[in-house]
């Protein structure tokens, strides 16, 4: 977001004095863009009453918004454009002495019709960092358990004897999702599959599957040392639209073998398959599709092409007649 707000500010007109962000992540999405604009910056309750964030001894101290000529307000992303449009219904009601503009730095195909200013197109389904873990499409990926439910263990508590049943029992999630989780993928042995649902069922982790590795001990786990392997055979009999893994070079390698998108908890980076791997994976999907649709699958295909093609030509109007 960071990267992308910094390229919105190119778009902006340059007598901004003043950027109003829309929680909750729109304050985010503001923040970075106040620091950009070198700006101050309020929140959108702030606007309505006439109250500032304190800047501190960066700016000198501001009495009214009537000091104020241009107030951007901004949100981090449209998709349908309800809360843009509730925003800009309750601003109507209001007499700001400033012109007000609006702005978000993505938006889906039709979200650039409730905002003045935009930087990217992310149709929908998308998922962005701030909200990976919680996004309503947790039903439809696949999950690793340990070191993203919870830690990882110590080579003290990975015995596979006592110490590890201790720990299955007494480990403290790292967070708990508050949706369902499609698909639960560990390396954790099947014989542990008791005490594994015991505790996801103590902390209140609701899924729909977990796929645990059927061999006989870990000494055995440790020579075969296929967890990569292991998990993108998983992850590719399935129809998730992402693994979420810990291990970065497991990551890694469950994005090549399967040539689909990775999310990497410990370096909080996605994983997305390289153009020759997308081309394969396109071209075997939209001859299942064609197969088993051969009317409607090339009517996707163009719709799609034609939406993406209008939404370049837009914008490079939008930008053209400003």
């Amino acid at each position: 977001m960071n990267a992308d707000t910094r390229r919105l500010t190119k778009r902006l007109p340059r007598d901004i004095d003043l950027v109003a962000g829309i929680p909750r992540s729109g304050l985010l999405a503001a923040n970075l863009l106040c620091l950009h604009l070198d700006v101050p910056m309020v929140d959108i309750d702030g606007l309505c009453e006439g109250r500032l964030f304190d800047t501190g001894s960066r700016f000198d101290h501001r009495d009214s918004l009537d000091e104020f000529d241009s107030v951007l307000v901004v949100d981090d992303s449209v998709l349908t454009g309800g809360q843009m449009t509730e925003t800009r219904a309750r601003l109507a009601n209001h007499d700001f002495p400033f012109d007000v503009t609006y702005a978000a730095v993505y938006v889906s195909p039709e979200g650039h019709q409730h905002v003045d200013y935009w930087e990217e197109v992310v149709p929908a389904p998308r998922i962005f960092e701030w909200n990976i873990l919680h996004h309503t499409k947790l039903s439809d990926f696949c999950v690793d358990i340990d070191g993203v439910l919870c830690r990882d263990p110590t080579p003290e508590e990975n015995d596979d004897g006592d110490n590890y049943r201790e720990f299955l029992a007494a480990v403290e999630p790292n967070f708990v999702p508050k949706r369902r989780i499609g698909c639960l993928v560990t390396s954790r042995l099947e014989r542990y599959r008791p005490e594994t649902e015991r505790w996801l069922a103590d902390h209140g982790i609701e899924y729909d599957r977990l796929v645990m590795m059927d061999v006989p001990d870990m000494e055995t786990r440790r020579k075969q040392g296929k967890y990569g392997e292991y998990k993108a055979d998983v992850y590719d009999s399935t129809d998730a639209d992402l693994f979420i893994e810990s291990d970065p070079k497991q990551a890694a390698e469950i994005r090549r073998r399967t040539n689909r998108p990775v999310y990497c908890y410990e370096t909080n980076e996605m994983l997305n398959p390289g153009f020759l791997g997308r081309s394969r994976r396109r071209v075997t999907e939209g001859a299942s599709a064609f197969k088993s649709e051969p009317l409607l699958a090339p009517a996707r295909a163009a719709f799609t092409f034609s939406l993406r093609s209008y939404h370049r030509l837009w914008r490079s109007r939008r930008t053209k007649n400003r």
